[in-house]
């Protein structure tokens, strides 16, 4: 595969999982809480949406480096993806990419605490497996030959 499109593949599971973990540095602490993620290619961007009084956005502030794991445990698809993050009040922003995720924490796009968490990826990479019955039948059979199992792609891109 190119670079090209390994990049494109990268977005393409990103889009396709939807939910990620995203891991931020609180001092000597790493904390990771799940996310629902809004991709923006073009934009070379991963937004979030998240609220003025969380931890995370003081966190960002501080570290803006994270890491975001998004897995499809059922798939065997996982991307990893490193990143810088940043805070804004982009209102149209936050309108845009509002959606049915977000009503479990707020009312509707108009909330004055709402704020966009930006990622910007420096760094990924992929494990793109044929899926989960045939992963355990490639690892039986490298387990009885002595080999190793073909488990699929693996890249690691510079975005």
């Amino acid at each position: 595969m190119s670079n090209h499109d390994d990049i494109a593949k990268v977005w393409e599971l990103i889009d396709r999982i939807g939910f990620c973990m995203l891991a931020t540095q609180d001092g000597r602490d790493i904390r990771s809480r799940p996310m629902s993620a809004y991709t923006k290619k073009n934009d070379n961007a991963i937004y979030f949406l998240t609220d003025l009084a969380s931890h995370k956005d003081d966190e960002v502030a501080r570290w803006p480096n994270v890491c975001l794991a998004f897995a499809d445990t059922k798939g065997q698809k996982y991307v990893s993806v490193s990143g810088s993050a940043e805070i804004s009040n982009d209102r149209e922003l936050i309108r845009e990419i509002w959606s049915t995720p977000a009503k479990a924490w707020w009312e509707s796009a108009e909330d004055p605490s709402i704020r966009v968490l930006k990622i910007t990826p420096s760094f990924a990479e992929y494990w793109d497996s044929p899926g989960t019955v045939m992963s355990y039948i490639k690892m039986a059979a490298a387990a009885v030959s002595s080999a190793k199992p073909d488990m699929g792609e693996n890249e690691k891109v510079s975005l």
